[in-house]
């Protein structure tokens, strides 16, 4: 195989997170080499502040790249784009790819595509983020036209202190408290679990999930937008991760 004949993914990320290159890989094996930028750092920026920030700096910074051909590129930061709405998402990302002669999708756009590919409209997420940008989030999905059958917060692990308010933050959400938050609520039998935020790692409850409910649609930032990677460089073969392939199984 000449490695450097496969298709080239950009990924864009923030400075902190932890999860999106290393699921990307896991996703994507060997069919696809990866390439990243990171956004800047905000020190003393709170969160609302610093995701207005990426947005702002994002044209400039996928053009870091220089002239490394991309064949697509993720913005794999969904945060920054729950403050635009659906409509002004996929209006910037149409602008994106024109500046950069090639796609660029947001990981909010992409995890639409597949919803309509999959004909998903009812989901139930799943949010290790602060109550307001949760909100946020569930106004996003509903504005896109579907239907939110409720929330499970997951705070990260140390947030059960006795005395302590709940503390979010998505890079120390761990497998097992995903876990124990979904077993905690009585799901719809139709409803979707959506894993919302590019810095939560998820694939290992996802595969436990998966055996569980092997018929329950499964939807993370980073899945939906190894989907969307696949289908923007035209890959046929078989997907190398299995729950990439029980996704594009049930793709239409």
């Amino acid at each position: 195989m000449d490695l450097f004949s496969l298709p080239r993914l950009g990924v864009v990320v923030p400075p902190e997170n932890p999860t999106a290159e290393p699921e990307f890989n896991h996703l994507l094996g060997a069919g696809m080499n990866v390439y990243t930028s990171r956004f800047p750092v905000t020190p003393g920026a709170g969160l609302r502040a610093m995701l207005e920030t990426y947005n702002e700096v994002l044209p400039e910074l996928l053009g870091s790249f220089g002239a490394l051909r991309l064949d697509a590129t993720v913005v794999a930061c969904s945060a920054s784009h729950y403050l635009l709405d659906p409509a002004g998402d996929r209006a910037f990302c149409d602008e994106l790819s024109e500046r950069a002669g090639s796609p660029v999708q947001s990981s909010t756009q992409a995890i639409l595509a597949a919803c309509e590919a999959l004909g998903v409209t009812r989901l139930t997420l799943v949010s290790p983020y602060e109550p307001w940008l949760t909100d946020t989030s569930r106004a996003f999905w509903e504005r896109a036209g579907l239907t939110v059958d409720g929330v499970v917060l997951v705070p990260a692990e140390d947030a059960a202190s006795p005395g302590r308010d709940a503390h979010f933050d998505p890079y120390e959400v761990t497998t097992g408290a995903i876990l124990r938050r979904i077993r905690e609520r009585e799901l719809p039998p139709d409803t979707a679990l959506l894993f919302t935020g590019t810095g939560m790692g998820t694939l290992a409850a996802l595969e436990e999930l998966a055996r569980r409910e092997p018929h329950r649609t499964l939807l993370t930032s980073n899945l939906a937008s190894a989907w969307w990677a696949r289908r923007a460089v035209g890959e046929k073969g078989e997907a190398h991760h299995p729950l990439l392939r029980r996704l594009e199984g049930a793709a239409v």
